[in-house]
């Protein structure tokens, strides 16, 4: 099976988000669809900001090493199994920033997250005026199966998000391209979101020292 391009793809997403610091301490994720039930998965444990030919792996339907191989795949692919199985799905994108850590503990509570009247939203297809972005916001289970159980509750269609609390945001799409869109617009609203609460509350204490 000749996977280069794939690979060549997966590796210039990696970079790019590596140059943006997305993948702090071996953090996070990365795959792309090969074939209907093969695909590549990042290597655990591996330095995301240095490019090497033992970056990824390709893995089978179960996320199990689908050549011979002393790599171990990343420690979350079962989570990348669940949206290969149940979407046509061509590429998943895993990161922790510190803006969707603080933005999933803010808000995980309420079990979501409602973006509405941001033009970025359209990213996620969102286009009528009054349109609403949920993002989901689930527990951050030590068991992977577990966790995975619970995100698989939210994959729903071929692209979509979910904030796992204090632990990352895992996003997927029908391409690489898009999936990295979906990246984008997500990392976009959270900072918008904090700083849109941080002026807020510096209003809120001037009109308080102002009266």
């Amino acid at each position: 099976m000749d996977y280069k391009d794939k690979w060549e793809e997966l590796a210039d997403i990696k970079d790019e988000l590596a140059a943006r610091d997305w993948f702090m301490g071996t953090s996070g994720n990365l795959s792309i669809r090969v074939s209907s039930n093969r695909f590549l998965v990042t290597a655990s444990g591996k330095d995301k900001r240095k490019r090497t030919s033992e970056d990824f792996l390709l893995v089978d339907e179960n996320g199990q090493a689908a050549e011979e191989t002393h790599l171990k795949p990343s420690a979350e692919t079962l989570l990348h199994t669940a949206v290969y199985n149940r979407t046509s799905a061509g590429c998943i994108l895993h990161v922790h920033t510190a803006e969707n850590n603080v933005i999933s503990e803010l808000y995980g509570g309420r079990g979501e997250i409602i973006f509405k009247g941001q033009e970025i939203i359209k990213a996620f297809g969102k286009w009528e005026e009054d349109a609403e972005l949920r993002m989901p916001i689930i527990y951050n289970h030590a068991h992977i199966p577990t966790l995975a159980d619970e995100f698989s509750a939210h994959i729903e269609g071929n692209s979509g998000a979910v904030l796992i609390r204090n632990h990352g945001i895992t996003v997927w799409g029908t391409s690489g391209f898009e999936a990295k869109k979906l990246l984008e617009a997500s990392e976009f609203l959270f900072r918008y979101e904090l700083l849109l609460n941080q002026s807020r509350s510096a209003q809120a204490l001037n009109q308080t020292i102002a009266n």
